[in-house]
């Protein structure tokens, strides 16, 4: 290692201007990206797609999808959406969502394309109308039901918003959810080591991916035989749709 002596003040200053430089530039190149902005609105498209499933539209900043849209039939993809603009490895992503009463949806990371669909290699923020899902779809009993829960008829933690979806539960005592019909605002850090979810301005739950926990978790839960799940450190950002009429806006990401 090779020391410098900095005493000589036309050397410090040579010094600062360098790591000033250096540390602008640095930052510079991690701008955040709007999503859905003019110049990026048109690279979503349908997951293993290269269009937009039907009912999906982008207006106005605003991407969305009408569940009351005839489905298309000559459409033979899925109704997920990535956002085909490039992938990510660490980021922080914030985005403002809403979802009419009873639906479902989701926020993946790390996604493939090449697979049936996100769910069986990405990890997923989960969105869902905790409060009205499980009266509105009876068929919740069976599918928990499965998992050996004590009461399958009601949404399980790892199934609530915020989730780390069947793997980590999102603080409940923390918790603001707005109801269906308004906007919420959700905020997903990966970094080295680290994801955060965040809901409305409140941190639910961290974890280390690929920890012993995380291992665990993983051979124990929902994705014990999904040898994919969870492999991949970078990928494309996607949102689901599994029921009902959802909207998204300020989709923004900041390369870490």
């Amino acid at each position: 290692m090779i020391h410098l002596s900095l005493k000589n003040p036309f050397l410090r200053i040579t010094f600062f201007i360098a790591f000033f430089t250096t540390s602008v530039c640095y930052a510079q190149g991690k701008k955040q990206i709007d999503l859905l902005s003019k110049k990026n609105a048109a690279q979503w498209r349908g997951y293993n797609s290269k269009t937009l499933p039907p009912g999906w539209t982008v207006d106005n900043g605003v991407l969305s999808l009408d569940h009351a849209v005839k489905k298309d039939t000559s459409y033979k993809g899925g109704l997920d959406v990535i956002y085909g603009g490039q992938e990510f490895e660490y980021f922080e992503l914030t985005v403002d969502w809403k979802i009419e009463k009873g639906a479902n949806s989701g926020i993946f990371y790390h996604v493939k394309e090449g697979y049936g669909s996100p769910t069986q290699m990405a990890p997923e923020y989960q969105i869902i109308d905790d409060v009205n899902f499980a009266a509105m779809n009876p068929g919740l009993k069976n599918y928990n039901a499965q998992f050996g829960s004590a009461h399958p008829d009601q949404l399980q933690d790892w199934q609530k918003a915020g989730a780390d979806y069947a793997m980590h539960t999102a603080d409940e005592s923390k918790k603001v959810l707005h109801p269906a019909g308004e906007w919420n605002t959700t905020k997903i850090v990966v970094a080295p080591g680290r994801t955060e979810h965040w809901l409305n301005g409140v941190k639910l739950l961290s974890f280390e991916p690929g920890s012993a926990d995380w291992q665990a978790r993983k051979k124990a839960g929902k994705w014990a035989k999904s040898e994919s799940y969870g492999k991949f450190k970078s990928g494309y950002i996607a949102f689901q749709h599994h029921g009902g009429s959802l909207s998204f806006k300020n989709v923004k990401v900041k390369p870490l």
